[in-house]
């Protein structure tokens, strides 16, 4: 007799053709930490998970100060678990609001003598993420110091104070009032010891218009001086990486400690492991990262009211014997590192433990049925076929991690039919297509990536035609990819001005019997002065080796016309510079960042790069964004991405305010 409550077995197999859940796990060695993530299952390294958020509750409910900061070390093998630790915990902690969430993923660091500065920056980002409230981590801690100002005691949620806020502080404009100075003078009656910029710029994250601004700030980075002024802060201008390295340390301890004010942080170090990163003093980027874990544990401050600070550092097992247990010793920073690292196990790291055959059953179940199953509708009638139990008991008998149980379930998951390459190669971009890149858009670096690949592809062909905007290609020939930018003549303006990240690559050529160099800047934050310093860079033609600018930027990304970064744009794309923004759009960097998934990937897809590479070619050659870069630019901006002056203006528009009247400006911030 049929069972009726399961799907027909050519439904399952259909679907099981159509899709491998696992080739998933591949799309991004380091899977998002605030993004979907992968299936968790829960009892997998649950000591772990579990020890953590034990400590975060100790942390908030001591009474003693001097025990509100604690640390732990997860140690793994490769491919354990640990970012999927790290991300379990963030569902938890942001899910049910008991802490503030920090993700540092110091893989993206790069010179280790400007830790402090690019820690600030990761610090100040994060908090730039939506927290448990439905706004983001800074809102939450702003709103949270704006109740506390409010004199009748009324408790108003996070999401209505920032809705409420522009609207206002307009009001209070017209009246002569200056909202931001009244929150900050009676925020400061409560937290006297609190930095008045800083805390002037965490209350800036409430306004829709500036709260770009102000993160970038808080990041330590610069603003032009009109906007500077219109939130009464100092520009950040001409400090040298010395001197920001210098005062980051500082500007964190006042960060984390308004911030824990409000909730208890928690701060996760991961990716740990680069190879041939060293600092000037020969220390290793996993030797420097505990040193700046000690450095926090040793200078952040908690009041009596604080709700605690958890800092947790995962690594390889191999990094925490070879490096950081007897090596660093060796090397004179002393035996307090380790004591330092892992306070709340008496400087013992937490290990992370394999699968065995009962996990990996439950591992895999969960991933079909997540991944699988439940999106198509489906019961089947095995809860782990296509496999058999029996057949995963015997692979967990070998204790696996849980990269090489999923690589193996990936390779062994469709029926032994012979598929052709191509079609592996298609099977693998619709994967690729259909997995959660996350906020793909805002990441500069992915973007990025995904460019230069695409020019690496094309080194050696020769293109023609036209764009999609009208644009020529005539004899244009790539003849190298060139990522290394430096100073290439010291004596041009604007002097002392390095790279910085800012320009990702140059596109070296020769068109119609004319050589170019063609600097591509991929500036995807919204605010004038990321975009200024950028844009700074990218006009410095003599500087950097430049025959040609480009700009890679959203078209709804909009540019005020009264900030230097618009002025800067006006001279990128004038005659003569002959620059271009290229506008970006998901339909066309989409398939490049699925191609050079595809690629990083190969071998999960039983392809070689070669073979990658030569399905991919024709789709490179037409992509419309690689061609418009290539392009002679238009020389025009778009009215479309210019910002509504009239806006701006009633913002700027700031009178000298006389601080002196009632409180009747504060209540239109708290109307519910």
């Amino acid at each position: 007799m049929t069972d009726l409550s399961v799907s027909p077995i050519e439904e399952i197999n259909a679907a099981i053709e159509d899709y491998n859940p696992f080739n998933s796990a591949a799309i991004d060695k380091v899977q998002s930490v605030w993004g979907k993530g992968f299936p968790d299952l829960n009892t997998l390294n649950a000591h772990a998970s579990q020890k953590v958020l034990e400590v975060i509750k100790q942390v908030k409910t001591s009474s003693d100060s001097k025990d509100k900061v604690a640390t732990l070390v997860v140690t793994g093998d490769i491919g354990s678990g640990k970012s999927q630790l790290i991300g379990r915990l963030r569902r938890r902690v942001i899910g049910d609001g008991s802490a503030v969430f920090i993700y540092v993923n110091t893989g993206k660091y790069g010179d280790l003598n400007l830790l402090r500065h690019q820690f600030l920056q990761t610090l100040v980002e994060n908090l730039a993420r939506i927290g448990s409230q439905g706004v983001t981590q800074w809102q939450e801690v702003a709103a949270a110091m704006a109740n506390a100002s409010n004199s009748s005691g009324q408790k108003t949620a996070a999401a209505t104070i920032v809705n409420n806020f522009d609207k206002a502080y307009a009001k209070a404009l017209q009246n002569n009032q200056n909202l931001i100075k009244k929150l900050s003078t009676q925020i400061l009656k409560i937290k006297p010891d609190a930095d008045p910029y800083i805390l002037r710029a965490i209350l800036w994250t409430l306004s829709e218009m500036y709260a770009p601004y102000a993160i970038e700030w808080l990041a330590g980075n610069e603003l032009d001086q009109e906007t500077a002024n219109s939130m009464g802060l100092p520009t950040n201008a001409g400090k040298t990486s010395q001197e920001q390295e210098a005062e980051a340390l500082g500007n964190i301890q006042q960060i984390l400690r308004l911030v824990s004010d409000h909730k208890a942080v928690l701060i996760c170090f991961d990716e740990l492991e680069t190879q041939g990163i060293l600092s000037e003093d020969g220390f290793t980027k996993a030797q420097v990262i505990v040193r700046l874990v000690k450095d926090l544990y040793d200078n952040l401050e908690q009041s009596d009211i604080g709700k605690g600070i958890v800092m947790l550092t995962v690594m390889f097992q191999s990094t925490w014997y070879a490096e950081i247990s007897s090596n660093i010793y060796q090397t004179g920073t002393g035996g307090s590192v380790r004591d330092r690292l892992s306070t709340a196990t008496q400087g013992n790291p937490i290990s992370l433990k394999p699968l065995n055959s009962q996990s990996l059953v439950d591992l895999v179940a969960l991933w079909l049925q997540k991944e699988l199953y439940e999106p198509r509708g489906l019961k089947p009638h095995d809860p782990v076929y296509p496999f058999t139990e029996s057949q995963l008991r015997d692979i967990g008998k070998n204790k696996p991690t849980v990269r090489e149980a999923l690589d193996w379930c990936a390779k062994n998951y469709r029926p032994n039919v012979p598929i052709s390459l191509e079609e592996r190669f298609k099977r693998a971009v619709k994967a690729s297509k259909e997995a959660d890149m996350g906020d793909y858009l805002e990441d500069n670096d992915k973007i990025a990536d995904a460019l230069r690949f695409g020019f690496e592809q094309l080194i050696g062909e020769t293109l023609e035609g036209e764009t999609l905007t009208g644009q020529k290609l005539r004899q244009l020939t790539i003849e190298s990819v060139d990522t290394d930018i430096q100073v290439v003549n010291s004596k041009a303006t604007p002097k002392n001005l390095s790279n910085q990240g800012y320009i990702n690559f140059k596109v070296v050529g020769n068109e119609d019997d004319k050589n170019f160099v063609i600097g591509v800047a991929v500036i995807q934050k919204g605010n004038a002065a990321a975009l200024g310093a950028g844009l700074r860079r990218l006009t410095a033609y003599e500087r950097f080796g430049l025959t040609r600018g480009c700009l890679v930027r959203s078209k709804n990304k909009k540019i005020n016309n009264r900030v230097q970064a618009y002025k800067l744009l006006e001279k990128l794309i004038s005659k003569a510079q002959g620059g271009e923004w290229a506008y970006l759009e998901a339909e066309q960097i989409r398939p490049l960042i699925d191609l050079y998934s595809v690629y990083q990937n190969c071998e999960t897809y039983q392809l070689t790069q070669k073979q990658v590479v030569e399905f991919l070619k024709p789709q490179i050659l037409e992509n419309p964004l690689l061609r418009e870069i290539l392009s002679d630019p238009s020389g025009e901006i778009d009215a479309e991405t210019i910002e509504d002056e009239e806006l701006f203006g009633t913002l700027f528009d700031e009178s000298s305010a006389d601080d002196t009247a009632d409180d009747d400006d504060l209540n239109d911030l708290f109307v519910a």
